[in-house]
């Protein structure tokens, strides 16, 4: 860091005043900007010229089945990242990626359409559309357990996506428990 300052003293005949200017140099950091920690960045990028939200979806752009996708991050003041000595970078952030199926939709073909099973066709099932189609939705309790599964978003579209829901709509995120997530008992229990 440099430090300098500067003393100056006016006109003998004024009151006698002394100013003391102090500058200080703000120094640089260059770094592997993946390397940052929360609160060295922010992503994504505030900046009001730098759109990353798709208006259909309300969904960042780019976000594929992995349920990932590309923003543009900003570096906290005075770093600087390698190679591209900027303060902007490429940062992947979590999304639902949605392929179309709106929630709107799926829920009123179920409420006044799923006795003839067009809330399966939509999403998706046609062995199971055809199935409600024949019964009458299953006497219609069927339509009546699928109009409470797809409110609850237990059912979703058959390729694996999220629906597209209204910006202030609710959203559920499902847990789910495989070997993976399993806790296992340690030996300290």
């Amino acid at each position: 860091m440099q430090l300098s300052s500067s003393f100056a003293c006016h006109d003998a005949a004024a009151p006698t005043t002394a100013v003391l200017v102090l500058q200080v140099a703000a120094e640089i950091y260059e770094t592997d900007c993946n390397t940052l920690r929360m609160g060295q960045y922010m992503c994504p990028d505030p900046s009001p010229n730098y759109n990353h939200v798709d208006p259909k979806t309300q969904q960042p752009f780019g976000c594929g089945p992995d349920n990932k996708a590309k923003v543009q991050c900003r570096a906290a003041e005075n770093i600087v990242c390698k190679g591209t000595n900027k303060s902007t970078f490429d940062r992947e952030i979590p999304c639902k990626w949605t392929n179309g199926y709106s929630f709107d939709t799926a829920m009123l073909l179920s409420i006044f359409l799923g006795m003839f099973g067009a809330d399966r066709f939509y999403l998706g099932y046609p062995a199971i559309g055809l199935l409600k189609f024949c019964t009458l939705g299953c006497s219609f309790l069927g339509q009546l357990v699928d109009i409470i599964l797809i409110a609850t978003q237990v059912v979703g579209p058959s390729d694996g996506s999220h629906y597209i829901i209204p910006y202030f709509g609710a959203g559920i995120d499902v847990i789910r428990s495989n070997n993976e997530t399993y806790r296992l008992p340690q030996d300290d229990w």
